[in-house]
């Protein structure tokens, strides 16, 4: 049994992490598929609003609710579940609507909804993807009884921006300097309030000359519109800080072999290690393989110029693998005693579920039986 089989057996959330473009996604739905097999009630959420997941899975989209994904093709692709399977993709606007909704007064509600402020800190904010699902994950993990979640989070080349999102978001709703320059209006406790009403708020007034009346209108309504929420947001994020450090928790770091990727899987490793939190493994996907002899042997009986071009084409693939072979090599030591999971380069892009069982063979360190 390898690391990530351990993974799947023993925990019930499982966080893949990792830059863009490196798989994270497809590892994901694919740890989620072979949990299903294993018999554990199991959900895939991903963020990636591409539609190849949602076609790799046989289904015809994603959205916000969890959808099941169809047994018979799990079946047909040698991954006979035993327990239910579902996916989701995180609609960010809706998940953060849901939570106004959740924590806001009822009169307070419609006004940060269309405040711009909100518009802003609910779409292009910093940190506002990854606080979200992570708020989303605890949601899940304690309203649902899934035996295994899998959260395929925001693409980061920064830990940083993971991990400390809730803590970037409560500042954002706990300022402290925003709250005195916009303390007059705050007290007037009022929508459509005057800017002269700031009396002999100086840093008000001059701030009013810069950003203009109605955009610091704006930021005083929504601070005062949210000023009784910061309790229940901090609540929450204690809880999700809580649950990524639990026992029930790993995370899952996805990479490939270039140099650009693995200097920033070290840092994010070594960033989840300083905060206790488990990795169950790093997954190095896309790795080249060797030449099979068999290739270079039937090279061998060709004509001189397609036999020229052949060897060229080979000494090209062996400099890549090798390459990728002193890249592992220095990655292991760096990271451990956390294990290292390969995936070598497939021929064709996983679009599809026999894709995903192929993959999974590979994170499971064995063959996977195949229609």
């Amino acid at each position: 049994m390898n690391a990530l089989s351990q993974a799947i057996a023993q925990r019930r959330v499982l966080v893949c992490v990792g830059a863009g473009g490196v798989g994270k996604t497809t590892v994901a739905a694919t740890l989620a598929l072979l949990s299903a097999v294993e018999g554990k009630r199991s959900l895939v959420c991903t963020i990636d609003p591409a539609r190849r997941l949602a076609n790799s899975l046989g289904l015809k989209e994603l959205g916000n609710e969890e959808s099941p994904i169809p047994p018979k093709l799990l079946e047909e692709a040698g991954l006979p579940p035993r327990a239910e399977v579902r996916a989701m993709m995180l609609d960010i606007k809706k998940s953060w609507d849901e939570t106004i909704g959740r924590f806001a007064p009822p009169e307070a509600r419609e006004r940060i909804l269309q405040n711009r402020y909100y518009q802003t800190l609910s779409t292009t904010l910093a940190g506002s993807q990854e606080y979200i699902a992570l708020d989303k994950l605890w949601q899940l993990r304690h309203q649902r009884d899934y035996q295994m979640i899998v959260l395929d989070t925001p693409p980061t080349t920064h830990a940083l921006d993971f991990l400390d999102a809730p803590n970037r978001i409560l500042d954002f709703l706990d300022n402290d300097a925003a709250r005195w320059l916009l303390l007059p209006a705050l007290k007037a406790s009022k929508v459509g309030f005057k800017l002269f009403s700031f009396g002999g708020n100086f840093a008000a007034k001059t701030l009013s000359r810069l950003t203009g009346t109605q955009l610091l209108a704006d930021l005083a309504d929504f601070m005062f519109a949210i000023s009784g929420m910061y309790a229940g947001f901090n609540e929450r994020a204690k809880g999700v800080r809580d649950m990524l450090a639990s026992s029930e928790t790993s995370f899952v770091l996805v990479t490939t072999p270039s140099a650009q990727r693995l200097a920033e899987t070290v840092r994010f490793h070594a960033l989840l290690r300083e905060n206790r939190m488990d990795v169950a493994a790093v997954v190095v996907n896309r790795v080249h393989p060797p030449v099979p002899e068999e290739a270079r042997a039937e090279a061998s009986s060709q004509p001189p110029a397609l036999k020229a071009k052949l060897e060229q084409t080979f000494l090209e693939a062996a400099a890549l693998a090798a390459h990728d072979r002193a890249a592992i090599a220095s990655l292991t030591k760096q990271v451990s005693p956390t294990p290292l999971v390969e995936v070598p380069r497939f021929d064709l892009d996983v679009h599809d579920v026999m894709g995903l069982a192929k993959l999974g063979g590979h994170l499971l360190g064995r063959a996977v039986r195949s229609a």
